[in-house]
């Protein structure tokens, strides 16, 4: 049975081979090879990817995604498409569909919004329920750094409180686009801010996500 994950997962491989090695992506200066290298090296590296996290490794995350970003372009396609190593924790259907789900959705994203002529995706509301779920557990984790009270709200009114500061700035749209905004990805998020102007470009322009 396919799980949301591994739906991302066959999607992102899918643009990302479209796109071509060079293409532009959301994630700062990296291209289409180096957001396929950072997935790979993720789910395959446990001994570098922990500098996603902890910045004592980052240099050494940085290194391998580099010795990976070298690799010929098709090997790591193929590489997201299989999946993770049988040893990987992430080989585990539940770990991957808890893992994976926001991870490859929002890199997905990170691809098609790069384009210039990107359009909107029509998403199911079982999807949008499961990419709320995940969005109310990290809320708070990804709204850390925002210098205003962060609410995220869904159409039908259901909250998520991302930052508990003041003044408050109430971002409204549908799961999926919360949580590119809480991501980080304020600038291609289909959202409205309600708030004080000053205290909504800030909500804006901050740097949000892990």
């Amino acid at each position: 049975m396919s799980t949301f994950a591994k739906r991302e997962r066959l999607l992102l491989a899918d643009l990302l081979e479209t796109a071509g090695p060079e293409a532009p992506t959301l994630c700062g200066e990296w291209t289409a090879r180096d957001l396929a290298a950072h997935v790979v090296v993720r789910e395959r590296r446990a001994d570098a990817a922990g500098g996603i996290l902890i910045k004592a490794l980052a240099d050494r995350l940085e290194r391998v995604r580099a010795e990976f970003a070298a690799k010929p372009y098709e090997e790591l396609i193929q590489l997201i498409r299989t999946g993770p190593p049988r040893m990987s924790p992430f080989s585990l259907k539940q770990v991957d569909e808890a893992s994976n789900t926001v991870e490859f959705y929002v890199h997905t994203e990170d691809v098609r919004r790069a384009a210039k002529d990107w359009t909107p995706r029509e998403l199911d509301p079982v999807f949008q329920d499961a990419l709320w779920s995940r969005l109310e557990r990290m809320a708070r984790l990804l709204g850390r750094r925002a210098p205003v009270g962060l609410v995220l709200r869904r159409p039908d009114g259901r909250t998520a409180v991302a930052n508990r500061g003041a003044p408050v700035v109430t971002v409204t749209g549908e799961p999926s686009e919360l949580l590119l905004f809480a991501f980080g990805r304020q600038d291609v998020a289909d959202v409205v801010l309600d708030g004080d102007p000053d205290a909504v470009t800030k909500a804006h322009t901050t740097p949000l996500g892990i």
